[in-house]
C-alpha cells in the first residue's frame, strides 16, 4: 500500500511540476519560439522556448494527438499495474509513476495547446530540446529496464545455481 501512495504522490507532484515549469517557460520566454531566456550553465544547459507538435524527437509532426490512446493506455496501464503488484519494489512503483506523469504532462500540452512545450537545450551535445515530462519518460523508463534487468540476472543465476547443485 505505501508504494502505491508513492505512485500517486510521485504521479501528482512530477505532472504540476511539469505543467509549472512550461507555464513559466512560456512566460519568460514571452512566447517566442526559439528563445533562449536563461543559460543555467554556459555552454552546456540553456533554457530555450521550443515548441513540439509531434512526439518523441519530433516524429509524427501535426499527427501526434492521434496517439492519444497511445498515452492514455500507456498512463493506465502503468497505474494498473502498479495497483495489482502492490508488493514490487519502490522502484518499480516510482518508475511506472514517472512514466505515467510523463506521458498525461505531454499529452494534456498537446490537448489544451495543440503542442508540447520544451526548454531544457543541452548545448555540448546535438541533442532534441526537452522537458520535465520527457525526462520523467526517460528516467522512468530506465529505472524499470535496470530493476527488471537485474531481477532476470539473479533470477537466471539462482537457476544456475539450483540446477549445478542437482547434477552434483
Amino acid at each position: 500500500m505505501k508504494h502505491q501512495r508513492l505512485f500517486w504522490l510521485l504521479f501528482i507532484s512530477m505532472l504540476v511540476l511539469d505543467q509549472v515549469v512550461k507555464l513559466w517557460t512560456r512566460n519568460a520566454a514571452g512566447d517566442v519560439e526559439g528563445r533562449t531566456f536563461m543559460s543555467v550553465w554556459p555552454n552546456v544547459l540553456d533554457l530555450t522556448l521550443t515548441f513540439n507538435e509531434g512526439v518523441a524527437f519530433g516524429m509524427f509532426q501535426g499527427k501526434a494527438i492521434f496517439l492519444t490512446p497511445v498515452a492514455v493506455g500507456i498512463a493506465a496501464g502503468a497505474a494498473y499495474y502498479s495497483y495489482r503488484h502492490a508488493k514490487e519494489t519502490l522502484w518499480v512503483h516510482a518508475g511506472m509513476s514517472l512514466v505515467a506523469s510523463g506521458a498525461l504532462g505531454n499529452l494534456y500540452d498537446r490537448l489544451i495547446h495543440g503542442k508540447v512545450t520544451d526548454m531544457f537545450h543541452l548545448r555540448f551535445v546535438n541533442f532534441p530540446v526537452f522537458n520535465v515530462a520527457d525526462s520523467c519518460i526517460t528516467v522512468g523508463a530506465a529505472m524499470l529496464i535496470v530493476v527488471w534487468g537485474l531481477e532476470s540476472f539473479a533470477s537466471k543465476e539462482k537457476s544456475n545455481v539450483e540446477a549445478e547443485s542437482i547434477q552434483s
